[in-house]
């Protein structure tokens, strides 16, 4: 039986929201188990259509910047003031520091945020792996000039790798090798040191030797489809870019040669 896993772009915008696209934000689901990856400015509203709050299994951030954490803050209030009900807080899988940087944001006056009752904080290390329901998540650092993490989900046989941001890096390339679907950043220019260029998206697929290519977070001045062209110039599969709403079956895509 073929693997359900799959990837749905809430927002691939950066550094901030664009009218129509939020910033970086996935939802990965698969085995009946559903997770987000990244929570960046706008994307708690775009997952909403896709399943609440209290029916996701988990998250998972790679780096505490605003365009990949900042609707922590509002799922916070979701979580514990609204509508939600949980049984238990719900995990979250991130950088470390992660919990009081989120405290000092919500903090008001003198008592702590009660930030460890909305998330369980579970801190990611080069070589992290768990498995949230039917997914297994393995987290290796990345070069970003902070503590940055890329992701490898897995399940039935099928495996995503989602870059974060970073610049390329031995971490990423040794993660993604063999996967079925790339989904790398290329908001930089080569050889900024903490970005992928779409010709460095490319060079990264083509030494993970990945089945295809899905570029995402592109900067502003490039558009996007120049980007896929840039990156299926260093990279003979399947390229595409991660428009707002796209939905991508992880089993699916050509064999390469």
């Amino acid at each position: 039986m073929a693997s359900d896993l799959r990837l749905t772009v809430l927002g691939s915008a950066t550094p901030y929201p664009e009218a129509g696209n939020p910033c970086s934000g996935y939802l990965v689901s698969g085995g009946g188990t559903r997770v987000w990856v990244d929570a960046g400015s706008g994307t708690l509203g775009a997952l909403q259509r896709h399943v609440r709050l209290d029916e996701i299994d988990a998250i998972w951030v790679s780096h505490l910047h605003a365009d990949h954490t900042a609707d922590l803050l509002t799922a916070y209030y979701g979580l514990l003031y609204a509508d939600v009900r949980l049984d238990a807080p719900l995990p979250l899988y991130a950088p470390p520091g992660t919990a009081d940087r989120l405290a000092g944001f919500l903090t008001n006056g003198e008592r702590r945020s009660p930030v460890e009752e909305a998330f369980a904080v579970r801190e990611l290390d080069d070589g992290h792996r768990v498995r949230v329901g039917a997914l297994d998540l393995t987290s290796r650092e990345v070069a970003h000039g902070m503590p940055a993490f890329a992701l490898r989900v897995e399940h039935g046989g099928r495996s995503l790798v989602y870059s974060g941001d970073t610049a390329p890096c031995a971490g990423l390339t040794e993660l993604a090798a063999g996967c079925g679907t790339l989904l790398c950043e290329a908001d930089g220019d080569a050889g900024d040191g903490v970005h992928h260029s779409p010709e460095d998206a490319g060079d990264t697929a083509a030494a993970a030797d990945v089945r295809r290519l899905v570029v995402t977070h592109v900067g502003r001045a490039v558009a996007p489809g120049d980007a896929v062209t840039r990156a299926a110039a260093r990279f003979a599969g399947p390229v595409a870019y991660a428009a707002p709403g796209a939905v991508f079956p992880v089993d699916e895509g050509a064999a390469r040669d």
